[in-house]
């Protein structure tokens, strides 16, 4: 069987092209939308994220501020920077780096952004806009895997469709998704028996463990839409998904590559919140 590997670069790639275009669009209008990102912290991994998201916002001609905050830093001094954030006209998304250090409540410091600047659709009103079935934002992540699949053109109504993993970042927020374009949803986790033999009945499976090569090509339904959400890093650089690329696409008859995949599409979605939020402070204006 011959698997189609979506090329998630080039897709994304197009959509920023597309976010560039209606920014200049609106600077002409006297709006340049801005995107601030709170950094709290050491985390390699997090200070490379929030390096990606600055060169996009570069790119799409945003205005782009990182605050930069210590490991160290307490809650209410993360709260006071979102406060400050919330209150300034020019900014119009905010986004909370994750993880944050263990003292600082995520739930707390996501709470305090406010709904309409939330690009990242965290807090819990955006939250419950999209369990609702009438979203305003997104979660970059999982809007970006739904785009993907739109751009191979497959239906998702009436399929099966299996999310691995339950975090409020990715699989709940993606079977919502699911589930509103009509298909039948089943998600897992650490908890879930038997495991591959409910990923070998889905047409569409995501993976989102974070777990290394964790779903192997046995536990996947010939022909299945196959999108690896996961981004492992080893000694050395190699950076693999959950999903076995090697034994999966074997099998799978559409699926995404780590790296190259999911990942280049949630830094698009985050310019995509980040224009719109823009946009409706242009209409609110009017």
């Amino acid at each position: 069987m011959s698997c189609q590997i979506i090329d998630g670069k080039a897709i994304a790639q197009r959509i920023r092209d597309e976010v560039k275009l209606k920014s200049e669009e609106l600077k002409r209008r006297g709006i340049t939308p801005g995107l601030a990102v709170v950094l709290v912290g050491d985390d390699p991994a997090s200070h490379l994220y929030v390096g990606l998201k600055e060169k996009a916002c570069r790119e799409a001609g945003f205005y782009s501020e990182i605050i930069k905050l210590p490991a160290g830093a307490a809650e209410r001094e993360v709260l006071a920077v979102v406060e400050e954030l919330n209150s300034r006209p020019e900014i119009h998304g905010i986004l909370v780096q994750l993880p944050l250090p263990k003292l600082v409540r995520e739930e707390i410091i996501i709470s305090s952004i406010n709904p309409d600047k939330d690009v990242d659709g965290a807090h819990p009103l955006n939250m419950g806009r999209l369990f609702m079935g009438r979203p305003r934002v997104i979660p970059c992540t999982p809007y970006g895997c739904l785009k993907l699949i739109e751009a191979v053109g497959y239906d998702l109504s009436g399929k099966h469709a299996v999310v691995v993993g339950r975090s409020n970042i990715v699989g709940k927020p993606m079977a919502s998704l699911l589930l509103a374009h009509n298909a039948t949803v089943t998600v897992c986790h650490s908890r879930t028996k038997n495991l591959g033999a409910i990923t070998r009945e889905a047409d569409v499976l995501v993976v989102a463990a974070g777990k290394a090569n964790f779903i192997r090509g046995e536990m996947i339904k010939p022909g299945a839409l196959v999108l690896d959400v996961g981004i492992n890093r080893f000694p050395g650089g190699k950076v693999v998904g959950d999903v076995d690329f090697s034994s999966a696409s074997q099998v799978a008859g559409i699926m995404t590559p780590v790296p190259g995949g999911v990942g280049p599409m949630t830094v698009a979605m985050l310019m995509v919140n980040t224009l719109q939020a823009a946009e409706r402070d242009y209409e609110d204006g009017c």
